[in-house]
């Protein structure tokens, strides 16, 4: 009976000491909390940028062609020359047009004295006054009277036959002589101007002979060389210019309402990486094309030290409007196997959301979907949160 006793006395102290220890030990689990700093959400500005990625281009490139056949003397340039507008760029041997326009002004000349013109900017004389048609209405003149005296006499028997119609022959040769110094008047007339013309064009193209630069630019290629015969509109140089530039482009579909010319741009090349080179949208297409679904797209840009060359390759952004958005701390986002989640703190208790992430600016990261925008979120031991775990907060330094 007395052994009976202690082993209940026993069973008593020994339960009784299990339940003050499991007691013990969660009254220590609820009191344990996890210490984290936090953050509220910014509101941040935000550039709206459409990538960008085309080839840099010349807006005007001049292939200068001879407009002269002949040798060729000189050539002034080299690839890669800048020239002025006007700048000789190519010399032709100037003797065969020389000559040329040599025959052409004597051949103009004797027109303009045939048709009693003082000099090149002289007007025609009325026909009256051309010394050809004058000689011409005088020997008319003196047919006709000698004729008419002879009609005279013959009608009074004075005067034999044979005499009078040779006055008669007289007359009718000298009217013929008359008409056709007039012919020959219009005639001359109307050549005045061919010569003109064919004098004109013999001293253009002596003039020709000096091959100038239309448009500034560069030397990209160099098409003859001296002593090469060359042909009219033979080409002789390429000439590009060279500031400003074009980028030409294409952009998606989806944004055809969303951008304008205006819109300012940014690119590098490869040539340069550390550098970044801006620019301004100046003509959109209306038109996109159906095999790409793109539209076309062109920016101009300077380039006063010529750094940039056509046919680089531009890879950058256009920057299309600025944006207002939600933005956390990179050290608030978790991202793991492509899914981000932040953890919300609410009366000291986490609760993880999936969020979508946007563009990162500086240490922040947009907050496109997943959060009202008035949250606070922790931003250390996140490996140690989960749902409804309890936390003990400090704020951040900012």
């Amino acid at each position: 009976m007395h052994h009976r006793w202690l082993a209940y006395v026993s069973l008593v102290v020994v339960t009784g000491c299990t339940g003050a220890a499991g007691q013990a030990r969660r009254d220590a689990g609820r009191s344990t909390s996890i210490a984290v700093s936090t953050t509220p959400l910014q509101h941040i500005s935000i550039q709206r940028t459409i990538d960008l990625a085309g080839t840099v281009i010349s807006p005007d490139q001049a292939r200068v062609s001879a407009e002269a056949a002949g040798v060729v003397q000189t050539v002034t340039v080299k690839l890669g020359d800048e020239v002025a507008r006007g700048q000789e760029l190519v010399r032709l041997a100037p003797r065969e047009l020389e000559l040329a326009l040599e025959r052409a002004q004597s051949a103009l000349r004797q027109t303009e004295a045939q048709l009693g013109m003082a000099g090149e900017d002289s007007q025609s004389l009325p026909d009256e006054q051309i010394a050809t048609i004058r000689t011409g209405e005088a020997n008319l003149e003196d047919a006709r009277t000698q004729n008419q005296r002879a009609e005279q006499l013959a009608a009074r028997g004075l005067l034999a036959g044979a005499e009078v119609e040779a006055t008669r022959t007289k007359l009718k040769v000298a009217e013929a002589a008359y008409e056709s110094a007039i012919e020959t008047v219009r005639s001359l007339k109307a050549s005045l101007q061919d010569r003109r013309a064919a004098y004109e064009l013999a001293q253009k193209k002596l003039n020709d002979a000096v091959i100038r630069a239309p448009i500034a630019g560069a030397v990209s290629e160099r098409l003859v060389q001296p002593g090469e015969f060359i042909k009219e509109d033979t080409p002789v140089i390429t000439l590009v210019q060279m500031d400003p530039l074009k980028v030409s482009t294409a952009a998606q579909e989806k944004y055809a309402g969303v951008i304008k010319p205006g819109m300012p741009i940014q690119f590098s090349v490869e040539s340069y990486p550390g550098d970044m080179f801006r620019g301004r949208i100046v003509s959109v297409s209306p038109a996109v094309d159906q095999a790409t679904r793109t539209f076309a797209v062109e920016a101009e840009l300077p380039n006063p030290d010529h750094r940039l060359k056509p046919g680089f390759f531009a890879k950058g952004v256009i920057l299309t409007h600025m944006d207002t958005a939600v933005a956390a701390p990179e050290d608030a986002v978790s991202t793991l196997a492509g899914v981000s989640t932040v953890y919300v703190v609410d009366n000291g208790t986490i609760t993880p959301k999936n969020v979508t992430v946007g563009v990162r600016q500086g240490n922040l990261i947009e907050i496109v979907d997943g959060l009202r925008g008035d949250e606070t979120l922790a931003t250390s031991n996140l490996n140690q949160l989960s749902a409804g775990v309890e936390v003990t907060t400090r704020r951040s330094k900012s």
